[in-house]
């Protein structure tokens, strides 16, 4: 999983960089709501791949088709829709900069649900180090003492704090309730897999199609909006997004939550260091700082207590 979990950081850390670069005047010429379909698309056809190839060996694959145990699966895309709204919703009480900060709660609220609802038991070291991680991942995102994020943290209305907060309530739950799902059987990867990108294609495709009739197919329907502008560097974004999804399928099933939130905090370090060189992004105390009271953590988290003893 070290491997697997390094790849995910390099991937996640990308994402941003190549949506970025997929813009161009500083616009998006494509409909990028059709980004996350293809996304899901991609992965159920990587699933359905691999899982024809794992059936053609022996023994077989085990594969659970009870609809007691296939109608689990769509809950998370339900989760992940409710949390998408409440971003938005997040967004109009707050700035995004500040959105931003307040979104490394969900790295706490992950630890809080990973010992509750799966009754993973963490030492007193590890909830440091996961304390030690948000810390330091806000450090990073700071822009100094007399920055408008740094002040506007303090005077936010009652409804910021109480959006952030489930915010990073209910981006935690969609993955402790992956996890569970992925771990509550002895069932192929790619079975699991196949279901929840199932329902995550039908998902997305929903809201494709909602858009087309909240905006009175003003942009036509959905299937022409579906390559229109796409780049190759569009196509970059699409594989790396799916690709990362895989990657987390994979960490959910054998590795766990904690091992994703570190991944993906350390891909936020990463994106922050290839900005200097890739955007001019000028680097800040700050979030040297973060990086390194980030790199403590992930110390503290994964040696050996012995290690750090000696």
């Amino acid at each position: 999983w070290y491997l697997v979990a390094s790849l995910l950081t390099v991937l996640t850390s990308s994402q941003g960089i190549l949506t970025t670069l997929s813009q161009t005047d500083g616009a998006y010429k494509y409909d990028y709501s059709t980004v996350p379909f293809l996304a899901e698309v991609f992965k159920l056809i990587v699933s359905s791949f691999l899982l024809l190839r794992e059936c053609k060996r022996l023994p077989s694959p085990k594969i659970t088709t009870e609809w007691k145990s296939v109608r689990l699966y769509p809950i998370p895309s339900v989760i992940y829709l409710i949390h998408n709204n409440v971003q938005f919703a997040t967004l109009t009480f707050v700035d995004a900069s500040t959105y931003q900060i307040m979104g490394n709660l969900k790295i706490i609220t992950t630890g809080i649900l990973f010992r509750l609802f799966l009754k993973r038991k963490l030492s007193n070291l590890q909830w440091m180090a996961i304390i030690l991680l948000a810390i330091g991942t806000t450090t990073s995102q700071l822009k100094g003492c007399g920055a408008a994020p740094c002040d506007s943290l303090f005077s936010l209305p009652t409804q910021g704090y109480v959006l952030g907060l489930l915010s990073a309530c209910l981006s935690a739950l969609a993955g402790v309730y992956t996890e569970f799902l992925m771990k509550k059987n002895n069932d192929s990867l790619y079975w699991q897999n196949i279901q929840l990108y199932t329902f995550g294609s039908m998902f997305n495709l929903a809201k494709l199609i909602w858009d087309d009739f909240r905006n009175d197919f003003e942009n036509g329907p959905w299937w022409h909006r579906l390559f229109d502008g796409y780049t190759f560097v569009t196509w970059m974004v699409v594989l790396n997004l799916g690709s990362t999804g895989l990657l987390v399928s994979w960490l959910m099933k054998y590795a766990d939550n904690i091992v994703k939130v570190y991944s993906t905090s350390m891909a936020m370090l990463l994106t922050m260091v290839a900005s200097v060189f890739l955007f001019g992004f000028k680097p800040t105390l700050q979030m040297f700082l973060g990086i390194f009271i980030c790199m403590m953590s992930l110390h503290m988290y994964f040696a050996p207590p012995s290690a750090l003893v000696d």
